[in-house]
């Protein structure tokens, strides 16, 4: 007995380039879904958040700009160009006032941002602990934190990061539980556990 040979059908997925996607690419290819972001010439597409993750954001948020001084701005979910073939979007992030030149902005570059944040989901551990934050500090964002979701309670903790602008990496300066309190980029004051309250 022989099997028959399956149909050829026509893939409704974009055939990637062979060198692989672009920044241009990733603005311009039609139909892709909200989130999408461009690690190393491949796109990455961001399965649905837990509640956990919209909240934890939202802490962060409220906090960040309740201290930011007037020459920062601070965003959620947009997309910063790091090379022509990377551009996550961090969860949230703090950049130079001066990077913000529209309402239609879609991305900011590297060189503009202060401090990208990125909240741990089961989908995206290795790229939130690893791979972002090795593209990150080599393309010299001073400031990184990781939120990881912890405890009986399901409480943020923030891991804080500061750039070491020799070696290129990440040196860990604290872990927080509860409360974030940091003197950089500018004094930070947040009662994690204000997630119990929205």
């Amino acid at each position: 007995m022989t099997a028959e040979p399956l149909p050829a059908t026509a893939s409704s997925w974009p055939e990637p380039p062979r060198d692989g996607y672009t920044v241009d690419d990733l603005f311009t290819l039609p139909d892709l879904p909200p989130h999408t972001e461009l690690i190393d010439g491949s796109l990455v597409f961001v399965s649905p958040q837990r509640d956990f993750h919209a909240l934890t954001v939202e802490v962060l948020l409220m906090g960040l700009r309740r201290t930011a001084p007037e020459h920062l701005r601070v965003r959620r979910e947009m997309t910063i160009v790091l090379s022509n073939r990377t551009a996550p979007e961090p969860d949230v992030l703090v950049l130079k006032a001066e990077a913000v030149t529209g309402r239609r902005q879609t991305r900011y570059e590297a060189k503009d941002v202060v401090l990208a944040v990125e909240v741990v989901s089961p989908d995206s551990e290795e790229r939130d602990r690893d791979t972002k934050p090795h593209k990150y500090a080599q393309a010299g964002i001073p400031h990184f934190w990781r939120v990881e979701m912890t405890g009986e309670k399901d409480l943020p903790v923030v891991y804080v990061y500061e750039l070491d602008a020799v070696t290129r990496t990440y040196v860990v300066t604290g872990i927080h539980h509860d409360h974030l309190k940091v003197g950089v980029p500018f004094t930070i004051d947040i009662d994690l556990t204000e997630i119990d309250h929205l």
